[in-house]
């Protein structure tokens, strides 16, 4: 029979798991809305007098911060190996603040806006609290479960000096068993050697339970004050006496009109990458589309030449704007060559626009009218034919593909 203990960790973790999935299902509600024409979507704000100290409601709603179902709920317990091959036990974190995800190691994508999430924390934590927070990260990737493999991907991303970060993996069958006691879904594909897994977020306490949620896979491109809201939580997640004050700012409150279905919101806007396009403004009286995309993202590699295949084809009856996220020019320009992307780019290294349009992941879709309200909203991988589809429906008029 269960204990108390492990019945109220269970209940606790699943009731922050299912608030997590509904807010996420809002986003296919929200397109299948859209499609029969029958409304604008509810808001998935934090609900307000729940918002963590410290964190405004836009940097709440950022991290997709839910709130605690009742009192806090301990940890599962497990034991695995970190990035340097030793043996770790989550107990030997008692005394410290937590933030604990799990994480692909052969991720390049959501991962790794995780990983610049984590080191813009570890920046914006006081000296002080530094020592008393520890970020840690589970492998969700049983096909590579070698310290090795987790050691050489916190390199890869700029984790690898920090001495709180600790990236942890084990057997496929341990680190089946801790996803599954801390419910985060995996979702294995044998043939590709991939993974799909929940990107929660948990804070845990000193005294090692679990004491606020988040969610690095809901609007979290913006690194800066993502990092910034991921910082407050761990800060506020010590004993008063051993708090700080946290570096960087809050997200600031979202430009008036928002950018949500029905929407019209500010023009996008950026330093010109690619072509001469500069802002979405340009393109009024034009249905347009917005391709947000980055040189890590392996689904933009797919998705990019059929953007680009679709503005061939339609030539100017439909406009089309790219906006890379997060790379450094010459990194976004040399990742557009590759993929033959010629499409008018703008960038974005901060994230701030794909933040400010609520972008839950890359590559992400937004379809505006010609009078530029936003219409659409498509997370993930958006085909040509999809695509295509897509604009057709909207605009009958168009030309036919060739």
């Amino acid at each position: 029979m269960a204990s108390q203990n492990e019945k109220e960790r269970s209940h606790g973790i699943r009731g922050w798991v299912v608030l997590w999935i509904l807010s996420g299902l809002l986003i296919v509600v929200v397109v299948l809305l859209v499609a029969a024409g029958t409304g604008a979507p509810q808001s998935t704000s934090t609900p307000a007098g729940s918002l963590p100290q410290g964190l405004n409601q836009e940097t709440a709603d950022l991290l997709g911060v839910v709130p605690v179902p009742g009192d806090s709920v301990p940890a599962p317990h497990y034991t695995l190996t970190d990035q340097n091959g030793h043996a770790f036990d989550e107990r030997d974190l008692r005394g410290r603040a937590v933030v604990l995800t799990f994480n692909d190691d052969e991720c390049a994508d959501q991962c790794a806006m995780l990983a610049a999430d984590i080191v813009a924390a570890d920046r914006d934590l006081p000296a002080a609290a530094r020592s008393r927070v520890a970020f840690v990260s589970i492998n969700a990737n049983p096909y590579y479960p070698n310290a090795s493999d987790v050691k050489a991907w916190s390199d890869q991303h700029g984790l690898g000096h920090l001495p709180n970060w600790y990236f942890l993996t084990g057997t496929p069958t341990q680190l089946a068993s801790t996803a599954k006691a801390y419910d985060v879904p995996i979702q294995l594909d044998p043939a590709t050697r991939s993974v799909a897994h929940g990107s929660q977020i948990f804070v845990i306490d000193p005294s090692g339970r679990i004491v606020q949620q988040a969610a690095f896979g809901v609007e979290s491109a913006d690194t800066d004050p993502f990092g910034h809201g991921l910082a407050t939580l761990a800060n506020d997640a010590l004993p008063a006496s051993e708090r700080g004050t946290i570096a960087g700012a809050d997200l600031v409150k979202a430009i008036p009109g928002g950018t949500e279905i029905g929407d019209t919101p500010a023009p996008l806007t950026g330093q010109s990458l690619i072509g001469s396009g500069t802002s979405s403004a340009a393109s009024r009286g034009r249905f347009t589309v917005l391709d947000f995309w980055s040189s890590t993202c392996t689904a933009c590699s797919v998705q990019l030449p059929d953007t680009q295949a679709e503005a061939n084809s339609l030539g100017t009856a439909i406009a089309f704007l790219g906006v890379d996220v997060g790379d450094a020019p010459a990194t976004g320009r040399a990742a557009a060559v590759a993929n033959h992307f010629t499409i008018p780019t703008v960038s974005d290294p901060q994230g701030t626009q794909a933040a400010r349009f609520r972008v839950s992941e890359l590559p992400y879709t937004v379809i505006l009218s010609p009078t530029g309200s936003v219409l659409v909203r498509h997370p993930g991988l958006f085909t040509t034919e999809e695509l295509d589809y897509t604009l057709h429906s909207l605009d009958p008029a168009l030309p036919d593909a060739h």
